[in-house]
């Protein structure tokens, strides 16, 4: 059985990574507590704190369970920087597996989601409840879709970009780096770097925004 650790307990988003674990039968070995936070973790679980990592720890794949995408680089950067080497990709068993399917490590998607073939996924990519992807998808690092989502074909979205909930993107459009789709919206033409984009249709709202909640996401390889 595979086991892995989760690094960062102060998201909700803990609880439904705990779910897909379990259904796709991968023990959880430890969490990591990396800033003083309300535990979020189900169950007993106890976690444990930086100080307190053994190389048997560190030896083991992490995930980092953040929406936002600036704090999922910053806790990737914070478990590489104490010695982890890698990161755990998880598909959620409710999925349906796409063989053409490329990406890179850190990969979440979560329960009942549909992925459309030939998609390419860079580090740190996640994806919440029920969203359904389209065809030929590009995805920039750590960009995030909001649980409800519709992104269809040939769409590409930019690094750290966010759209959020029951949002649409229309086909063979491009959504900039760091930009925000709001929660309803339907895009129907392509979005600049650094914009926030809201309505039906999504109108630009702000062009020099830093990315969702005010963080940008960098230039990023592990």
């Amino acid at each position: 059985m595979d086991r892995v650790v989760i690094y960062g307990v102060g998201s909700p988003i803990v609880a439904d990574v705990q779910e897909s674990l379990a259904r796709a039968g991968v023990a959880l070995a430890t969490a990591v507590r990396n800033f003083p936070c309300e535990v979020r973790l189900l169950g007993t679980i106890t976690p444990i704190e930086p100080a307190e990592l053994t190389p048997e720890v560190l030896a083991l794949p992490f995930l980092a369970p953040f929406f936002t995408p600036a704090n999922r680089q910053k806790v990737v950067g914070e478990a590489i920087g104490a010695g982890f080497r890698s990161g755990f990709s998880l598909i959620d068993p409710t999925v349906p597996r796409c063989r053409s399917l490329v990406h890179g490590p850190g990969l979440y998607v979560n329960a009942g989601c549909t992925l459309g073939a030939a998609s390419e996924f860079g580090e740190w990519v996640f994806i919440n409840r029920g969203a359904s992807i389209g065809h030929h998808a590009r995805f920039g690092d750590f960009v995030s879709i909001g649980p409800g989502v519709v992104v269809s074909g040939s769409v590409t979205l930019g690094r750290g970009s966010v759209v959020g909930a029951g949002a649409v993107v229309l086909p063979e459009l491009s959504i900039g780096n760091n930009s925000v789709v709001g929660a309803g919206s339907v895009v129907t033409k392509g979005v600049p770097d650094n914009c926030l984009v809201l309505g039906v249709p999504a109108k630009v709202m702000s062009t020099d925004i830093p990315g969702f909640g005010n963080q940008s996401v960098n230039d990023y390889h592990q």
